[in-house]
């Protein structure tokens, strides 16, 4: 029997990103979908009903509890069989109408990351964990990416019936196919931007945010431009840190070594080019671009927090640095640079890792643990 779904996140480009497979899925099995969340809809499945909630970037945002109050109205309205969450601000919110509206519906939180962990200053950790602690008697199921969400999930114990652990939402493997026109296009890439073949090349691809902490990759380039290695860093993204950064490159002296092509579809060209994939993120779940570089046969080099420590087998796929220790990040791409054989090796490595992570493999079985064992319950 066809069902009434929620899906949810804090914006429709996370959705359009990284959920399009899944919501086809639930269209194809006759359920009833309504999407929700910031930003433009344009782009998601035809069938889905497209919900514009005006979600803030800022968790104490009187704006995001007005949210709330919208959503328990619609609750109330809509009837809801199911409700999937995405994204911790909005997972939070949604929740909070939930539980004001009186109803309930199976309600599924899929964890890309918990914002908080062990290291996190106190009172944020409080506020965070606070947050889940509130909302869990409607949290049916969670569902995390990486170990220490999973020890944090079952420590505080922040669901009502099941915990599940999952590879994350699946990487498509076909969109970072290395082909002629890949090829091609790296190579365009690297004329565009005037690489040398002697210069070593890494990529990030994230949304510029303290989070992402592309801060400390600008930093990082300065010093190892002091330290006479030719690097070259391309940053592909947006956000609300992205002016900010392009200016602290400027200001550091290290324009010229930093490539900011803003939002980019295609990320298989930037992979292709580059040497190395790199991350220095705060905080993690299960990051595609790692993951995507991986696919690319590219080495890792990566901050030591949760969800880059469940994908890097340090020095087998790539290394793993301290957050935030500058010396420990340029000794890693030294090592690299140095090291081509080495970087081949890494990449090999990764490559073969990360096929456990397919989306093909990895969509069945969350569909059938998420969706469809709940469903059929409720028949």
């Amino acid at each position: 029997m066809a069902k009434k779904i929620l899906y949810v996140a804090s914006t429709f480009g996370h959705l359009k990103t990284f959920h399009i497979p899944y919501l086809q899925v639930l269209l194809s099995q006759g359920n009833e979908v309504h999407v929700m969340g910031a930003g433009d809809p344009a782009g998601l499945p035809d069938g889905v009903t497209a919900i514009p909630m005006p979600f803030e970037k800022k968790m104490t945002s009187w704006g995001n509890f007005k949210c709330a109050f919208r959503i328990r109205n619609l609750v109330r309205k809509e009837r809801y069989d199911l409700v999937s969450l995405h994204t911790s601000l909005a997972a939070f919110f949604t929740r909070l109408g939930i539980m004001l509206s009186g109803r309930r519906p199976w309600v599924i939180n899929t964890v890309h990351g918990y914002l908080f962990d062990e290291n996190t200053p106190w009172n944020k950790r409080i506020i965070l964990l606070a947050a889940e602690k509130l909302t869990r008697p409607v949290t049916d199921v969670v569902a995390v990416m990486n170990q220490q969400d999973e020890q944090i999930a079952q420590k505080y114990h922040l669901y009502r019936t099941r915990l599940i652990s999952i590879k994350g939402m699946g990487v498509d493997v076909s969109r970072f196919e290395k082909n002629e026109a890949t090829i091609a296009a790296a190579e365009s890439l690297r004329r565009t931007y005037s690489f040398s073949p002697q210069e070593f090349v890494m990529v990030c691809a994230a949304e510029f945010s303290d989070r992402k902490n592309q801060i400390f990759l600008v930093r990082a380039m300065r010093r190892l431009k002091e330290e006479g290695i030719p690097c070259r860093l391309i940053l592909v993204g947006e956000g609300d840190q992205f002016e900010r950064i392009k200016s602290l490159a400027v200001r550091f002296s290290v324009r010229k070594e930093i490539r900011f092509p803003g939002y980019a579809q295609d990320l298989a060209p930037y992979f292709y080019l580059a040497d190395a994939g790199v991350s220095a993120s705060r905080i993690e779940g299960l990051p595609f671009q790692i993951m995507e570089a991986m696919v690319c046969g590219l080495p890792v080099i990566a901050s030591k927090v949760k969800g880059h420590e469940d994908l890097i087998e340090p020095e087998v796929n790539g290394l793993l640095f301290d957050f935030d220790d500058e010396e420990a990040f340029c000794q890693a791409v030294r090592k690299l640079y140095e090291n081509r054989q080495l970087r081949e090796k890494m990449g090999q490595a990764g490559k073969k890792k990360v096929q456990q992570y397919r989306l093909e493999k990895v969509l069945p079985e969350n569909m059938k643990n998420l969706y469809e064992e709940p469903l059929q319950k409720q028949e």
